[in-house]
């Protein structure tokens, strides 16, 4: 069987290694160029040693015009990636983009929350928003997809079942997460050096972190979003905490059958411990009933680099290329 070809734009920050992690161990993926403007000319083993014998490509620079390829990632920071994905699509590549350049529905909230015009506002309407667990069939239709931020795929898949079930009050919803630091992604800035945030733990984004755009977009639902940076490489934990409008018999069941056949989220009797994610591309959730105060608690867990990243961005591409969702993930 012919193989796809993927480029990965961007292929040497954290999101980029964690693709091509993913697609060289998956069988229906060829991986036929990886751009970087600061490893140009360099090999790709060279850069990162963990491929020695796996790649024997070098990085090019990013230019959209000598991209050859089936499918394209976009792994690059927001503003950049609208101005490769223009060109791309029109070449009639599939793209995804990792980055918030489409996760947005108008360009006025964009503006808003990332402090300039929107690059390409004309190709905002197409763009499916990346989450297989809500918006599957979209997904496979798709030319343009916008792979969802690592918090709001944490905040996202745990509120959603209640909200659906309408056992929750919308104007209640309160979250507050923790991730690891490189959700930051790879650069050199004082506050994520090792030595600012190893024993330490700080709140930060409050009260309006960008991600909250994306999150209320597709909740529907205004909410309270508090995110914390932790002394961790990767992973987010997410407690989110709303007032319930019914009680009922058994929460967890509501939200088993909601993600049951789901093949990447898991609902758990036990608190989730992001430790039991890390390097996958599960989400872990599970729900307890505060009857004390009448509200429902929501624990969720995934790695932010690979469910909040990566691997979602590869279970899209599984969909969009007609191949098992789970292939080169489980």
């Amino acid at each position: 069987m012919k193989k796809t070809k993927v480029a990965i734009i961007g292929a040497s920050g954290y999101s980029g290694q964690e693709l091509v992690r993913l697609l060289l161990q998956h069988p229906q993926i060829e991986i036929v160029q990886f751009t970087s403007r600061q490893y140009a000319g360099k090999p790709v083993s060279e850069i990162f040693p963990r491929f020695r014998g796996q790649v024997s490509a070098t990085f090019i620079e990013p230019n959209a015009g000598k991209i050859s390829a089936d499918v394209a990632f976009l792994a690059l920071p927001h503003g950049v990636a609208a101005e490769f994905a223009v060109p791309l699509l029109k070449s009639g590549m599939k793209v995804l983009d990792l980055s918030a350049d489409f996760r947005l529905k108008s360009a006025v909230t964009y503006k808003e929350f990332y402090e300039h015009d929107h690059p390409a506002p004309s190709l905002l309407a197409q763009a499916v928003y990346g989450l297989p667990e809500i918006h599957r069939d979209k997904i496979r239709k798709a030319q343009l997809i916008a792979c969802p931020g690592c918090y709001p795929t944490s905040i996202i898949l745990g509120v959603t079942p209640a909200l659906k079930k309408g056992i929750i009050k919308t104007n209640s919803i309160i979250a507050s997460s923790m991730s690891g630091v490189s959700g930051a992604g790879r650069k050199a800035v004082e506050d994520y050096l090792f030595c600012e945030c190893n024993e330490s733990a700080r709140a930060y984004g409050v009260p309006k972190h960008r991600h909250l755009s994306e999150i209320e977009q597709e909740l529907g639902a205004k909410i309270t979003f508090i995110p914390h940076l932790i002394p961790l490489n990767r992973g987010i934990e997410s407690t989110i905490i709303a007032e319930l409008t019914t009680k009922p018999e058994d929460v967890l069941t509501v939200y088993r059958e909601f993600y049951q056949g789901e093949p990447f989220v898991r609902m758990t009797d036990a608190l989730p411990d992001i430790k039991n994610v890390s390097g996958t591309n599960f989400c872990d959730i599970s729900v307890r009933v505060d009857s004390r105060t009448n509200r429902l608690i929501i624990s969720s867990a995934i790695d932010n680099l690979t469910k909040g990243a990566a691997g979602q961005a590869v279970q899209c591409l599984n969909l969009v290329c007609g191949y098992h969702e789970t292939e080169g993930l489980l």
